[in-house]
């Protein structure tokens, strides 16, 4: 429940989710391709910009031999092979929670898997979740930086502009958010279709400059440059990581578009383009050294360099688009599942579902691109910092994947091991090679996602202070209706409704109503909405009733954790089981709790501060559970902590 108003259960994302795309028809398999490659492969799609650059200056620290350019082309499409076809393409996206992924459907699973929630595993579910919204700040701050320094090699008066033009940009991407993505969405499959066409046109052109970089394909030479580097090639990792950051995305987007498509645009568009554009880029670099300053841009052919700029920040826009929608639909789940307060949403679109805007989050958002553009001042020294969140969140998946295979799939263990293991240790060496860019930047996703951590202890922790305060003062729901058996308040017609977290007490807005009010509507559900741990609910498991009295009802309301809370729709559905609810007969009581600190109460007075803090920030409840603005009455109540 959302201690700033009594009537916050749990937040939901805030549209229905569709039917899973696999079971769709046939014929929309390629519109449903065409759709992934512009939303899921953005942030992958837009790494050959810069993992390439930082992998080979990373190795150059003592000169860089030709044994070592198809050593880090090696690693980099030997990493794409193991993280993405391996671990997400072919074993990740089979654990689907109703067709749904990430890593809160993977808590899901594990939850239902052992029945039941532990705080261990709430725990690694919450540093998921600030690990991808640490991610969020930074892929748009690293892609559109990395992007609009192409200016510089079309000419390099324009360097100057770099800075200035990248802010511009994320301001009007930012901006641009409240409009929602509907009107550009069906350009984002197209341009990104382009981009990646370009990429292996390109790598293709560069290959005979020198063939020999067609050894990478031999993981051998990824052996041999990290055994001869030795611990200098602990930092190599740490940059070539960056040719999967955007992996994880495949997983968290299985629901909006199926496994099928996502696996064919994998394995027929983008695979192939990202291989070609890393081993043309790194046969470049043996052929003309010096351009392994920025290969990436120096594979075109000086004419067409400006168009390749621009095609390359219409990429990155688009990439950091797919994140900024996904940190939206991460933040909801978070909130559905009561770690965070209700965040106002506002649906973008009639007819798409998963247009949302979210006024607070974006906001936030913004202030921490932008902050992080003018601090770092370069896409190189933001290298620094990209990394940690993704191998973190990708260890985190592991873990769960672990558990799910072995407790929820009945694998044998030794099955599990064998195949989850050599992906866990390579995850933990390329989280250790992150780690170690701590001082330079590192630090900066770490921090993040430790004050993400923070804010939801804090929230958990409060909202099951104020619970322990509420239910050890509320009155017995059974008892109170005996006692108004026997005082027979004054009845009025209609129907009132009440929520509340905790079906067997009264709710406190009824018993404000009995105080101020001395009436009883003839109808009262006291309705308590609940999460399920699938994403989606169907009505014939929607709604719950148990007869109480002649004027009461129990109402228990379930939602999937990525549905609207649109109760008014749900207690609808009491008609179907003879119960009468009339919207134009029906009042919707809130009781709406404010707080003031009492020392000594159960939290510290730090935290309480920043409990109260977030208490503020809740949206209202009113818009959030859909109900009739002019059928709400608020209660007030003053409750210490």
């Amino acid at each position: 429940m959302n201690p700033a108003n009594e009537t916050t259960d749990r937040a939901a994302n805030p549209t229905p989710v569709p039917p899973h795309p696999e079971h769709q028809h046939t014929q929309n398999m390629g519109k449903l391709v065409l759709g992934c490659i512009g939303v899921v492969y953005g942030d992958i799609g837009t790494s050959p910009l810069y993992a390439m650059r930082e992998s080979l200056h990373a190795a150059s620290y003592d000169g860089l031999s030709r044994d070592d350019v198809i050593g880090v082309i090696s690693l980099l499409i030997w990493t794409l092979i193991l993280i993405v076809s391996l671990k997400y393409v072919t074993l990740i996206m089979r654990a689907d929670n109703k067709g749904e992924g990430g890593t809160l459907s993977l808590v899901a699973l594990v939850q239902r898997a052992l029945n039941k929630r532990p705080g261990w595993l709430l725990a690694i579910g919450v540093v998921g979740i600030s690990l991808f919204f640490g991610d969020a700040m930074i892929t748009p701050a690293m892609s559109v930086l990395s992007a609009v320094e192409g200016l510089d090699l079309v000419a390099p008066s324009l360097g100057p502009f770099v800075l200035p033009l990248t802010l511009l940009i994320i301001l009007g991407l930012f901006l641009f958010q409240s409009q929602g993505t509907e009107r550009v969405a069906i350009l984002f499959g197209p341009i990104m279709v382009a981009w990646f066409v370009v990429m292996a046109v390109m790598g293709i052109y560069h290959l005979s400059d020198d063939l020999s970089i067609l050894h990478a394909f031999n993981p051998a030479y990824a052996g041999d440059f990290l055994v001869t580097n030795g611990k200098a090639s602990f930092f190599v990792l740490g940059s070539v990581f960056l040719a999967v950051t955007g992996g994880e995305a495949l997983y968290a987007d299985m629901g909006h578009f199926g496994r099928k498509p996502i696996r064919l645009a994998w394995a027929f568009l983008v695979f192939p383009a990202l291989t070609l554009s890393y081993l043309g880029q790194g046969a470049l670099v043996l052929a003309h050294p010096e351009t392994f300053e920025n290969p990436f841009f120096l594979m075109a052919p000086p004419a067409l360099l400006l168009p390749l700029v621009l095609l390359s920040v219409a990429a990155t826009i688009i990439a950091s688009q797919a994140v900024i929608s996904g940190a939206f639909s991460m933040m909801h789940q978070a909130v559905q599942m009561g770690l965070l307060p209700r965040f106002e949403i506002r649906h973008t679109s009639e007819t798409q579902l998963g247009q949302i805007y979210m006024p607070k989050v974006n906001l936030i958002l913004m202030v921490g691109v932008l902050c992080l553009v003018v601090a770092f001042g370069s896409s190189s020294n933001l290298a620094s910092a990209y990394g940690i969140a993704v191998t973190g969140d990708m260890v985190i998946t592991t873990i769960l994947a672990f558990i799910v295979f072995f407790k929820a799939w009945k694998w044998p263990i030794w099955s599990v091991v064998a195949v989850l293991l050599p992906i866990f240790i390579i995850e933990l060496m390329f989280l250790g090679a992150n780690l170690v860019k701590l001082p330079d930047g590192g630090y900066v996703p770490v921090i993040m996602a430790a004050t993400s951590c923070f804010l939801i202890w804090t929230w958990v922790r409060g909202t099951a202070h104020v619970q322990r305060k509420a239910h050890d003062s509320a009155v017995a729901l059974p008892k109170l209706i005996k006692m108004l058996e026997k005082s027979h308040p004054i009845e009025v017609p209609g129907t009132a409704v009440f929520l509340t977290q905790d079906p067997d007490t009264a709710p406190s807005a009824l018993l404000h109503n009995l105080k101020h009010n001395r009436v009883l509507h003839s109808q009262n559900f006291i309705v308590t909405v609940g999460v399920a741990t699938t994403p989606k609910v169907n009505d014939e498991n929607r709604i719950t009733l148990e007869r109480l009295s002649d004027n009461f009802l129990r109402v228990r309301l379930m939602f999937g954790y990525m549905e609207t809370p649109n109760v008014p729709r749900a207690l609808a559905l009491a008609r179907r089981r003879g119960e009468k609810f009339d919207i134009m007969t029906t009042s919707f009581f809130l009781n709406r709790r404010t707080f003031r600190s009492a020392r000594n109460h159960g939290l510290p007075f730090w935290q309480e501060r920043v409990f109260i803090s977030m208490t503020k920030s809740a949206s209202d409840a009113t818009a959030f559970y859909c109900l009739p603005s002019n059928r709400v009455v608020e209660l007030g109540q003053q409750l210490a902590i």
